[in-house]
């Protein structure tokens, strides 16, 4: 075991030798950073902390704040400087007791089951016959008016089992990396932008809004995945629109079963959903350390990965990994004990599952504004749906982050970065990732990616960058559901994962030279003006 140790060290040497002429990080402290890492690490326990004793942690829900402490503490313990949160509104905290969904005729059967977040519970165990009401958009409520009093609505389609068509666990290939070198082309098209917004806002406000209104009890929809899994993601977090009814998402083979049952016969139904909100305080919180780099006009570089999670499960992958991975990567560079040329800052942040919350709020206060959202209705979604208008106005802090690595895509194995469309940053980014090519990080591709942190940084031109992950059983089977847990990571992954973060921070830190930047966009010309809008399924 020793020996291959010596031999992989050996390599690395090797390849940070030859990755350049003049390699901003020696080859010595190279060495030491795997060492400390693989030798050293403890990740492992830092994840099984988080995963198991803390578990899922809802934005603003007393797990989250054990959460935002604990990590905090970490920091400290490495000895970082300038530890602190920062704080942002975001809505209520949301956390759930206990649940239980039964079939209670024509037969007893517990069912598979979750309250969807930002529901209110039952107040104790209510029962009431169902009705299948499939609901996809607001014209479907003229069907159903008068006919939902007193019913538990199942507002899904309940669409049959397909066949599996993908493998449910997967390791990339050389091939499988070489498919996603490709530069996306820009579609600029504010029509499918306006059909994402009411659709966030029927599911958000309008359905649960119909539905209490029609003397409805409760409401239930299917999982979006079968195998029993459940996932429970909900959204009116914000502090005026909370609905008024309870609602469960039921596992796919569960809905299936009551839409049949209800097609020959009344079904009764009974749910105990106890959940609680948190009100003390609305604030949401970034949690921030440093390491101080030597050269304060030299501006900063930055590791993020996001803090909160759902809670079918424990937050395990998504994304207790990549948090787990960045808290890591900051006691691998305290522990080397070096000052590097620029301050490297490592980020948690909150409230992403919402919908990029904690890092918007930092966009907002040190990077870049855009203008305010007119449509008040539009605004309280979020800065996920208010974040395009135009024109940019840098600040003054927008020069000052040289680089953004975020880590949000499970446990697997680094393999790469994505380049964001960011072509000019590929040969630094190639020569940063060239002493971990042995342990299978080498691949620099132009695919962006979306849906995380980084997004609205590279949205401004800046460089900021997802690492390509081996996906494991991640978006198969593990995102967002009740098998989101530590035994479906993979902990050589995070160790190898936490090494490669490290060094491309401490690479980026120490060069004297820096990436690139994209072009500070403007509002763009729509891609295919002649497009007609298609029309609404039945």
């Amino acid at each position: 075991m020793r020996r291959r140790l010596c031999c992989l060290t050996g390599l690395l040497l090797l390849s940070a030798l030859h990755a350049a002429a003049s390699p901003p990080v020696d080859p010595v402290t190279m060495d030491r950073l795997i060492d400390s890492g693989l030798n050293h690490g403890e990740v492992v326990e830092t994840m099984e902390y988080l995963a198991d004793r803390i578990g899922g942690r809802m934005t603003n829900s007393p797990a989250m704040r054990e959460a935002e402490r604990w990590s905090q503490d970490k920091f400290r313990g490495f000895g970082l400087k300038n530890v602190h949160t920062e704080g942002f509104d975001f809505g209520r905290g949301w956390w759930i007791e206990s649940s239980r969904v039964r079939l209670v005729s024509p037969r007893p059967l517990d069912l598979r089951a979750i309250p969807i977040a930002w529901t209110p519970a039952t107040n104790g165990a209510l029962r009431a016959p169902i009705i299948v009401a499939p609901i996809r958009t607001e014209r479907d409520f003229a069907d159903y008016r008068g006919k939902l009093a007193g019913k538990i609505v199942l507002v899904s389609w309940p669409e049959p089992l397909k066949d599996l068509t993908e493998t449910p666990f997967q390791r990339l290939g050389e091939a499988d990396i070489a498919k996603l070198n490709k530069f996306e082309l820009p579609n600029f098209d504010p029509e499918a932008r306006k059909r994402l917004i009411d659709r966030y806002q029927l599911i958000v406000t309008k359905l649960p809004e119909f539905l209490a209104a029609e003397g409805a009890v409760a409401w239930v929809r299917m999982s979006p995945r079968d195998g029993h899994l459940v996932h429970g993601e909900g959204y009116a977090h914000r502090v005026g629109p909370t609905g008024k009814l309870p609602a469960v998402e039921l596992a796919v083979e569960d809905y299936l079963r009551l839409a049949r049952l209800a097609k020959t016969g009344p079904v009764e139904l009974e749910i105990d959903s106890r959940v609680h909100f948190e009100d003390g305080d609305h604030n949401a919180y970034n949690v921030f350390g440093e390491i101080p780099g030597r050269d304060a006009k030299a501006g900063y570089v930055m590791a993020g990965a996001h803090l909160d999670s759902w809670v079918a499960g424990d937050g395990a992958a998504d994304n207790g990994a990549g948090s787990a991975v960045v808290i890591e990567a900051a006691r691998i560079l305290s522990h080397l004990g070096i000052t590097p040329k620029r301050t490297i800052r490592f980020a948690l942040w909150s409230g992403e599952e919402q919908g990029l919350y904690g890092s918007a709020a930092y966009v907002e206060r040190y990077l870049a504004r855009r203008p305010a959202e007119p449509d008040p209705e539009v605004a309280a979604l979020g800065p996920y749906f208010s974040s395009e208008h135009y024109p940019v106005q840098p600040l003054p802090g927008y020069n000052d982050l040289i680089a953004y690595f975020n880590i949000d895509n499970g446990s697997g194995k680094v393999r790469g970065i994505y380049a964001e469309g960011n072509v000019g940053a590929v040969p630094l980014l190639r020569q940063w990732l060239a002493p971990f090519e042995s342990l299978g990080a080498s691949a620099v591709v132009a695919e962006p990616t979306g849906g995380t942190d980084h997004v609205f940084l590279s949205r401004l031109g800046l460089p900021a960058f997802q690492f390509i992950q081996d996906p494991l059983d991640y978006e198969t089977r593990v995102h967002h559901s009740d098998l989101d847990t530590f035994d479906h990571l993979r902990t050589a992954d995070l160790r190898q994962a936490a090494v490669v973060l490290a060094g491309v921070l401490l690479e980026a830190a120490n060069s004297d030279e820096t990436l690139p930047r994209k072009t500070l966009p403007t509002e763009p010309r729509i891609t295919d003006p002649f497009r007609y809008r298609e029309p609404s399924k039945p």
